[in-house]
């Protein structure tokens, strides 16, 4: 299983997946430019893994400063803040930093600086190394939620080990459902405009030979109608207080589709995709991303010049559409308002606000 981000030598190794699967190619990002344009071009993605890439990146943006005591302090704030602005949808990224930025703030403005940067790496470590125990989590708690054999089931964009440090929240569950003998096969919506689901998701499990099949996005509501699925499991970038799930573009109408025909649709999240300052989907900022993505494909003009393009890179389905959502601390269910309070509150978790 390749892994999305390798940190090795004071450099951060980024898989490029904009040239997925055709090509298999590592971004070696040794600033945090090299980091934050990465996020923002697509060529790391899912809220896991740019959260660990941006933990990294303010790990080599403060190494840059560390011979400048009296600019260290502010080029931090600054370099954290550019980081934020890479993408806004997933809560990953803000979590990611904010928890960086903790750890700085425990050391006085008169620390040698080389102090405060070898903390940095040490959490950003941390940050790796607990997605990778997460992930696990999840996959345990959410194949259980197969009672029987032989389950299909159609996943939307990529939640997979590509999309994470390693392993995978939505993915991960259905490699742990498979090792089990629970999932027969996975339906995967191309996922229009960028092509998570085909050039990533079908190429995953590809390669650990989980049967897979690649549908349009538009077929989704007739391979429910044949009862060719019998289940749905999305990953998530930023979920609300009263539940209410961001998701890559057309999970709402994979949602809407899976409760008319009366099937289970599951979300997989660690709880740093929580975002318990929100109250719903409503307050959930929608990233809108370049006409071009919708407008050519392979490079290819499609669509009229001078048109307009509508193109928010996601979309937020109501907790109603909801049936479970899986987190590392066990599987939520409705009503999620009391639910998620109930974990926000938990002695369990750490929540750095």
């Amino acid at each position: 299983m390749l892994q999305s981000i390798i940190w090795s030598d004071g450099v951060l190794q980024l898989l490029n997946q904009t040239l997925l699967p055709a090509k298999v190619e590592y971004i070696s990002c040794r600033d945090w430019q090299t980091v934050a344009e990465a996020i923002r071009r697509l060529e790391v993605r899912g809220a896991p893994a740019i959260g660990a890439a941006a933990a990294f990146g303010l790990v080599l943006g403060a190494r840059e400063l560390i011979t400048d005591k009296e600019k260290f302090w502010t080029g931090l704030t600054e370099i954290a803040a550019a980081l934020r602005k890479t993408r806004p949808t997933a809560v990953n990224l803000f979590w990611a930093i904010d928890r960086m930025l903790l750890v700085a703030s425990r050391y006085d403005q008169g620390t040698d600086p080389a102090i405060v940067v070898a903390a940095l790496e040490d959490e950003a470590k941390a940050i790796a190394a607990e997605d990778k125990e997460v992930n696990k989590k999840i996959s345990l708690y959410g194949a259980q939620l197969f009672t029987r054999d032989e389950y299909a089931v159609l996943t939307h964009c990529n939640a997979g080990a590509l999309a994470t440090v390693a392993f995978g929240t939505a993915l991960g569950v259905i490699r742990q459902a498979w090792s089990e003998g629970k999932i027969k096969r996975v339906f995967v919506d191309e996922t229009r405009p960028l092509l998570q689901g085909a050039r990533l998701t079908a190429w995953e499990l590809a390669q650990e030979n989980i049967p897979v099949t690649l549908i349009t996005d538009n077929m989704a509501g007739w391979v429910m109608k044949k009862g060719m699925v019998q289940a749905v499991l999305v990953g998530a970038d930023r979920i609300a207080r009263n539940g209410d799930v961001a998701n890559k573009i057309g999970t709402y109408s994979v949602a809407v589709l899976a409760k008319e025909h009366g099937i289970p649709f599951f979300v997989a999240a660690p709880v740093s995709t929580f975002d318990f300052t929100i109250a719903s989907g409503a307050d959930i900022p929608i990233e809108e991303r370049s006409a071009d993505e919708v407008s050519s494909f392979g490079g290819i003009r499609v669509a009229p010049d001078g048109i307009d393009i509508f193109n928010p890179a996601f979309d937020v389905t109501p907790n109603e559409y909801i049936t479970a959502i899986i987190t590392e601390y066990g599987v939520l269910r409705p009503p999620y308002d009391q639910a998620i309070a109930d974990l926000a509150n938990s002695e369990k978790i750490k929540i750095r606000r």
